[in-house]
């Protein structure tokens, strides 16, 4: 059995030199986002690894104990006040795993992104905002910076510097806008990078959004 999460993998070229890990959605899979990777302009990049993990399959305490794909239990409606903090921290670490091992298969961890979109966009934060070596960028689609009030204690100086790409739907039901604006600003606060774009969209993603993914990657890997 292996010590990783089950994965789907899509390379850009041969011999990638940069990895990106991409966490799906609450009851999503690995595949949501493949698509995705044919609708970015990655012509003139260096060779980029895809990697789309599967979550670990948990009852979900907002969804009836229904058993789905999920980084993290959903305690309830008010995700801010209740939330998993186990559950957050295990996924953490397998997350972290995914990482050593882009590492050990040579790209350092310098070269590697950490996106995704709702949980996966917590997970991103989550784990990117830790990690005790520089990452290249955190792309965040549609989600939140989770356990905020032990981000300032808990951050590693390694990534201060590394960019992040946060996104959202002003019309996103399901987690509101302004609970994004709210990670946004405490990022700020605490001295990040950020590149902050909105959307008239729901709790999606759009063609605008995935050009602007395209265009802060070329942005990032010409730095």
């Amino acid at each position: 059995m292996s010590n990783y999460l089950d994965t789907v993998e899509i390379e850009s070229a041969t011999n990638p030199s940069v990895a990106i890990i991409w966490m799906h959605g609450l009851g999503a899979d690995a595949n949501d986002f493949v698509p995705i990777v044919q609708e970015l302009n990655l012509s003139g990049l260096p060779g980029i690894r895809f990697v789309f993990p599967n979550a670990p399959t948990m009852p979900v305490t907002i969804n009836n104990g229904y058993v789905m794909r999920a980084w993290y239990d959903i305690l309830g409606t008010d995700i801010a006040r209740r939330e998993d903090e186990k559950g957050l921290r295990a996924s953490q670490v397998e997350i972290e795993k995914l990482i050593a091992r882009e590492v050990a298969r040579g790209i350092p961890a310098n070269k590697i992104f950490l996106a995704g979109f709702s949980q996966g966009c917590a997970m991103t934060l989550q784990t990117g905002l830790r990690y005790p070596q520089k990452l290249a960028g955190l792309l965040c689609l549609s989600g939140y910076v989770p356990l905020r009030d032990v981000v300032a204690a808990e951050r590693s100086a390694a990534n201060q510097e590394t960019p992040v790409f946060l996104v959202h739907g002003r019309a996103d039901p399901v987690i509101h806008i302004q609970r994004a604006e709210q990670s946004r600003d405490l990022l700020k606060e605490l001295g990040y990078q950020v590149e902050w774009h909105e959307y008239m969209m729901p709790h999606s993603v759009c063609a605008e959004e995935i050009r602007d993914i395209g265009l802060w990657l070329r942005k990032v890997l010409a730095a």
